[in-house]
């Protein structure tokens, strides 16, 4: 006897099968990063940072990374520029070899990292916000930063971080 000749939802069932992993290709994905885990005073910053981030960044939309996070934020798809903010003080700030730039007004330590890729940190801002361009991004130099740096001036008041 055949248990399956007269099953009429298997059709159905793998037509929603297929769909379902339709809907979670690939070109869908959304990166994911690491979110900081600041104190009260720095979330309050980086919340407020995430209300005024620009929509645009070097003429990418947003599109926050996961998990959700008013300390991350990101723009573009793959690879996305992503921010972070509310980092523990970056060791490389210690190197008084180290490469940094200031653009418009916000000082950032410059770190160039083994994929070609490139990581900004902010110096001298109550709250470190970390920005990465990643390798196939980096062809419009400081752009990205040009795009960041009015938010960060009026969400990050200068200082030192905690």
């Amino acid at each position: 006897m055949n248990f399956f000749r007269h099953r009429p939802f298997g059709l159905p069932a793998f037509a929603l099968l297929l769909i379902a992993a339709a809907g979670c290709s690939s070109a869908d994905d959304v990166p994911s990063v690491a979110v900081p885990t600041p104190g009260a005073a720095v979330t309050k910053l980086c919340d407020r940072l995430d209300q005024v981030l620009p929509a645009k960044v070097d003429k990418l939309g947003r599109r926050d990374p996961e998990p959700a996070s008013p300390l991350t934020a990101g723009w573009g798809g793959d690879p996305a520029i992503i921010l972070r903010c509310g980092l523990e003080r970056p060791a490389k700030m210690a190197d008084p070899e180290a490469d940094g730039v200031e653009v418009n007004g916000v000082g950032w330590l410059l770190e160039q990292r083994s994929d070609k890729s490139f990581r900004f940190t902010t110096t001298l801002r109550k709250a470190y916000v970390e920005v990465t361009i990643p390798a196939g991004r980096t062809g419009d130099g400081m752009a990205p930063l040009v795009s960041l740096a009015p938010a960060i001036k009026e969400a990050v008041p200068e200082g030192i971080a905690d």
